[in-house]
């Protein structure tokens, strides 16, 4: 190694240890100002020798790249959302549920306070920071890898002993102090205010120019390490030792014994929030024990062994002045409130959604009432009461639209049903554009350089009435509509080329069959393999499918009935759409397991748990999160828990090894 290559490599390594002090230890070891002195030489040392260019040097925190578009990523590892809770009683039934899975009342638990931010994952291999993703859809994100590396908090290069390879999981904040900092120089410079922490936080990461990112006082509080390294048996342990490498682990966190120490933190948290330095809506609780949390999984949408309880929204006083209907993508009718506007937890609430006739008819709500609304999990605006003491006496009963308000239909309510439907389904606009834009998302075809605004103008223009008419168009009838360039109208066409290779059980859902979503498009898809067999199933084969009940087998034959159905299909199949398992996914799956359902428990060293499940279900067999008498077998890896090694021998369940298992499907 050179001199020069030396004096660059240890000014490096000072450098970062002066940020650990700051960032990580919260004990600043050299001033500011011999800091930026270092700084200085260390980027002279690299501009006259570029071939030593580190990607995570300290310089490359004062940014300066420039990102045009920001590349969309698959998660390695899905990032799930958190159901909520609201009251003791909502903990209790959820301590209740993890109790009855894990078969046992010894359960630690951990205190975490909610940020209220940008959600990142962060990727971290042979000890060195590599990428950060977004959540987005937490499937996949934006690659915001180059803006992250300006937060001086997040070291590129732990300290110490730490697991190697790694995702880290955080939350992006502006604190407070910086937020108002920022709002103060904006009004000084005759710009008009952020509106709130989290939104700006959010903003950032999207920065074209990283330097501008660089200037924000961003900050990164992390949560979650995400790793098939098993050096830590507990979440808590994982998170001090993340702390002493460098990560900002914020020292709130706490173990719990019992629900009831959970909401002695809850309590204490609720009265002393407002003296925080950044926003927190709420507690994450989470089982410590990171076996126990294998063991207990994910349900379709979260985690079972987390749940997040949501301090009580803040509430304020408006006026309705006018009630509207919106028609969503299947027809269904949304009642919306038209309030005057009042500020709410940070932003400017002028609308909130009434849900149903039935909501209107519970609070007698009124054209010009006195509401109170609050924001439900501090997102989504609801009315929650209505003022009677001020309700004029000549104010009138609402009635609810008997007419769809797009192409005046007249609606309809089936029985069992909360909300009204506009049964015009292919001729009211909404519904039109709402179907193709569900088709055209993330989590369906997920069909690049289209969008919600431009699929609006393809129908006004008269270019598409659904779907299937995507893959009819051309370029050169794209081109001229508003704000659509040449470039652009190549990118919409080649991204709808390229959604022919979306497997189908992504197509499936992508088609808007009432009520089949993503977990039930993919348990169809498993069983009848093909959109044709799917089409021709009977009512009774279709509810002997797991967990396909009355009301979605009979939403799939009113679908498959349907003569505009049935030629929508048509088309798709002519333009190549992926409508049938490939044969390539049918060579990695047998009916070796067929009848059989397995629970699968312990530590494994051959394969990892999920490995283990796809590898049950690729086999015919069905994964349990629990032991019952239908159980067939348990493959148990090390560690097992002692209480459903009893319940097993209690209900003459067979107990295989990892090994066994691999020899049955071999």
């Amino acid at each position: 190694m050179s001199t020069i290559q030396q004096q660059i490599q240890l000014l490096r390594e000072e450098l970062n240890n002066h940020n650990y002090n700051y960032y990580g230890l919260d004990n600043a070891s050299i001033s500011d100002y011999d800091f930026d002195i270092k700084l200085k030489e260390l980027e002279k040392l690299e501009t006259e020798n570029p071939q030593y260019f580190d990607a995570n040097s300290p310089t490359q925190r004062v940014g300066g790249e420039i990102t045009k578009n920001f590349e969309t990523v698959t998660h390695k590892n899905r990032m799930y959302s958190l159901d909520n809770s609201y009251s003791k009683e909502d903990l209790l039934d959820w301590e209740k549920r993890i109790q009855k899975k894990l078969g046992s009342d010894d359960i630690e638990y951990t205190c975490e306070l909610k940020y209220d931010g940008a959600s990142i994952n962060l990727t971290f291999e042979n000890g060195k920071f590599i990428k950060a993703v977004t959540r987005g859809d937490g499937f996949q994100g934006d690659d915001v890898t180059t803006n992250i590396r300006t937060i001086k908090s997040i070291p590129l290069l732990p300290k110490g002993d730490y697991v190697t390879d790694f995702e880290m999981r955080g939350e992006i904040i502006l604190p407070l102090d910086g937020f108002h900092k920022m709002n103060e120089e904006r009004v000084a410079n005759g710009e008009e205010e952020y509106r709130n922490p989290r939104n700006t936080a959010s903003g950032s990461l999207k920065l074209q120019d990283s330097a501008e990112v660089a200037k924000r006082p961003l900050d990164c509080l992390l949560y979650q390490v995400v790793t098939d390294e098993r050096k830590y048996k507990t979440h808590y342990e994982s998170l001090e030792n993340a702390r002493i490498v460098g990560f900002k682990v914020p020292k709130t966190i706490a173990l719990a014994k019992s629900i009831d120490e959970v909401f002695d933190f809850v309590n204490l948290w609720d009265s002393k929030r407002n003296e925080l330095p950044y926003e927190t809506d709420g507690v994450v609780i989470k089982v410590n024990d990171l076996q126990q949390q294998e063991e207990l999984g994910y349900t379709a949408k979260a985690p079972r062994w987390a749940i997040a309880y949501k301090f009580k929204a803040e509430q304020v006083s408006t006026v309705l002045h006018e009630i509207t209907y919106q028609v969503g993508r299947t027809g269904a009718i949304t009642p919306v409130a038209n309030l005057e506007p009042v500020q709410l937890a940070g932003t400017t609430v002028k609308r909130a959604s009434l849900h149903n006739a039935d909501q209107i008819e519970k609070l007698d709500i009124r054209i010009n009432d006195t509401v109170f609304v609050e924001k439900g999990g501090e997102i989504i605006p609801k009315i929650i009461v209505v003022d009677f003491t001020k309700r004029s006496a000549d104010s009138e009963l609402t009635i609810y639209a008997q007419n769809c308000p797009e192409c005046e239909t007249e609606l309809i309510r089936t029985e069992g049903d909360a909300k009204h439907y506009c049964p015009n389904e292919f001729g009211c606009a909404p519904q039109i554009t709402g179907r193709i834009q569900h088709y055209i998302s993330r989590k369906a075809m997920d069909i690049d350089g289209l969008g919600g605004e431009t699929v609006d103008l393809l129908r006004k223009e008269g270019l598409i009435q659904n779907y299937a008419d995507l893959y009819d168009l051309q370029v050169e009838q794209v081109i001229p509509l508003e704000r659509m360039a040449e470039k652009s109208a190549q990118n919409m066409v080649a991204g709808i080329e390229k959604s022919k290779e979306i497997p189908f059980e992504k197509v499936l859902f992508a088609l808007g069959i009432r009520f089949v979503g993503e977990t039930v498009a993919k348990k169809l898809v498993k069983h009848f393999k093909s959109i044709d067999n799917l089409m021709t199933a009977d009512f009774e084969t279709l509810i002997s499918v797991d967990e396909i009940g009355d009301r979605i087998a009979q939403s799939i034959i009113d679908f498959s009935n349907d003569l505009g159905n049935i030629q929508l299909i048509d088309r798709l199949k002519s333009h190549g759409v992926q409508l049938e398992v490939s044969a390539e996914s049918l060579e990695n799956q047998t009916e070796k397991l067929e009848g059989n359902i397995f629970v699968v428990s312990g530590v494994f060293h051959q394969l990892t748990r999920n490995e283990l499940k796809k590898a049950i279900e690729d086999n015919g067999g069905k994964v349990s999160s629990s032991i019952s008498k239908k159980t067939n077998y348990i493959v148990a890896g090390d560690n097992m828990g002692p209480s459903k090694l009893a319940k097993a021998e209690t209900l003459g369940v067979s107990i295989i090894s990892e090994q066994d298992f691999i020899d049955m499907i071999s």
